[in-house]
């Protein structure tokens, strides 16, 4: 009898362990996946080396490898704004920061999220996430309008538009780096690189989120390669002697490569030569001198922040979610040519060598014209070289691998893509207000399936301190304040905007151009002329 006993006693026993590994299985397969959304500052469309760089960016290039690329996908042209529209899914003057984090008197350009636009971690906070950030915030300078007062449960990073990467305490004048950590503030201390701490945070933020048993949503906003360019040794002297070539033989070389990583294709027709760029062979030794060291700082850069993309792949592996995360890539905006083209604001005055603390140096136009290749113009506009930006998504077992898609994406797509991914049905209200419903497409249908393009039902439209565009299909208008006439560009045979058909196409420039003005009206658009009276 008690031999009966035990072996029913084992027999229960095997079966409980069966049971609970078989439901620990099934919560795992069903887990709602991690999300990561990584941003890099001011960074070029080819500036990768899966966009036809010569950096070494060999820890993306492994996610573009595993994962798949966009040929299309726009951003906002500019800092905040694209940030507003990133972080809430909206239109950045829906959000309310139409001009920039400056509060200027009207409800769509009042600086800050609106309470009506609800930010990624406050939705996915109500999915069951955990919701973590590290780097730029720019969406809101007051201390209220802060991440953790948007549905962040932890944030380290800096409030405005920039920031040294060294601690600069010694160089002259230059002002402190002024951080904050969930509310509190501190600064960078002597011997740290910010591309570094940021990271560091971030890996910290995962390691304390492990314990939860949650899923993550994690926004990583990279500084780099935004001004000023400060880099580290080891990470400079990987590129010395690389830009000797000069701008000019690196575009070409840019595009060729990708041409044959099929980028862009053979035929492609490649933006016209910038005439405000200066010739590389035209220029003296010294001049020379001084434009390489700004590449190689710039560079260092960028690879620095591949270096921590490859220390977060390590994290996720050590925690084993690797099988289990949603990661996305992409830029804020295009290179920046002229000191932000129609703006007369310069940088502050070097106290130091290009990419030491006291640097304050910036790529400049001409080599942003490397950056963006093979676009037209830069950060601030709205051609295609100020609003196009690398995008990468990968999901392991989900996302296919190699994939090269046109996608013609947008981001306020990332919004409702994320929410389907998390499996949350976005609110029509929220803590007791309405909330603005959102203008974007989920990307899974062409991340996951066969589809190449974004299926939209209406354009994509921009307006930025008075320039403008809509895409719709192959169709792009296009205008550049002070100059209210609309360009009419044919995309799928010029992408480097190169013959303006508003002549030939009226129709298509009328059906368009009332578009925008529709558009305008319903997100608040205030005409630039009247921004510009507030602003003085």
């Amino acid at each position: 009898m008690k031999n009966k006993f035990l072996s029913l006693k084992r027999a229960f026993s095997s079966m409980a362990m069966i049971a609970l590994l078989y439901a620990n299985a099934n919560a795992q397969q069903h887990r709602k996946p991690n999300i990561v959304l990584i941003m890099v500052d001011d960074m070029g469309y080819s500036d990768l080396g899966c966009y036809g760089s010569e950096i070494q960016t060999p820890n993306l290039d492994r996610l573009a490898a595993e994962g798949t690329r966009f040929k299309e996908f726009y951003n906002n042209s500019i800092c905040a704004p694209t940030r507003a529209s990133l972080l809430t899914g909206q239109y950045q003057h829906k959000a309310g920061v139409g001009y920039f984090d400056v509060d200027l008197g009207l409800p769509a350009y009042q600086g800050y999220l609106n309470k009506e636009s609800l930010t990624l971690a406050e939705v996915l906070k109500e999915a069951g996430y955990s919701t973590l950030m590290a780097g730029k915030w720019h969406v809101g300078k007051d201390s209220l309008a802060w991440p953790n007062q948007r549905g962040f449960d932890h944030f380290y990073g800096f409030p405005n538009a920039l920031s040294n990467y060294f601690d600069i305490g010694k160089y002259g004048k230059a002002p402190a780096v002024e951080l904050v950590r969930d509310n509190k503030k501190l600064q960078l201390q002597p011997g740290e690189y910010l591309t570094n701490t940021i990271t560091d945070n971030a890996l910290g933020f995962l390691d304390e989120q492990h314990k939860l048993n949650k899923p993550f949503f994690l926004y990583l906003a990279f500084n780099a390669p935004h001004w000023p360019l400060q880099a580290l040794p080891e990470d400079i002297k990987k590129y010395e002697g690389l830009y000797d070539a000069g701008w000019d033989s690196l575009r070409t070389a840019r595009i060729k490569k990708q041409m044959k990583l099929g980028i862009i294709p053979g035929n492609a027709q490649i933006a016209l030569r910038d005439d405000s760029v200066a010739v590389w062979k035209n220029l003296s030794y010294d001049e020379k001198k001084l434009w390489k060291a700004k590449m190689e700082v710039y560079a260092a850069m960028v690879d620095r922040v591949d270096q921590n993309v490859g220390r977060l792949l390590a994290k996720l592996k050590e925690l084993k979610a690797e099988e289990n995360t949603l990661i996305v890539f992409l830029s804020d905006n295009g290179a920046q040519g002229g000191f932000t083209k129609n703006s007369n604001r310069k940088p502050p005055r070097n106290t130091g060598p290009i990419g030491t603390p006291g640097s304050y140096g910036y790529q400049e136009q001409n080599w942003a014209y490397l950056s963006n290749t093979p676009l037209r113009d830069y950060k601030n506009t709205m051609h295609e070289g100020g609003i196009s930006t690398p995008f990468i998504a990968w999901y392991p077992g989900k996302i296919p691998a190699g994939e090269i898609k046109q996608g013609t994406g947008h981001i306020i797509d990332l919004a409702p893509t994320f929410y389907a991914l998390a499996g949350y049905k976005y609110p029509a209200k929220y803590k007791g207000h309405s909330v603005n419903p959102l203008p974007g497409k989920n990307l899974l249908p062409v991340l996951e399936g066969s589809g190449k393009v974004v299926d939209r039902g209406e354009p994509l439209f921009w307006e930025r301190a008075g320039n403008r565009a809509v895409r719709s299909g192959k169709w792009k208008i296009v205008s550049t304040f002070p100059i209210y006439r609309w360009e009419l560009f044919d995309l799928e045979k010029d992408k480097g905007e190169t013959t303006d058909l508003a002549g030939r196409f009226p129709n298509v420039v009328d059906q368009l151009s009332a578009q925008y003005f529709e558009w305008a009206e319903r997100t608040g658009v205030v005409d630039y002329d009247k921004i510009r009276r507030k602003r003085k």
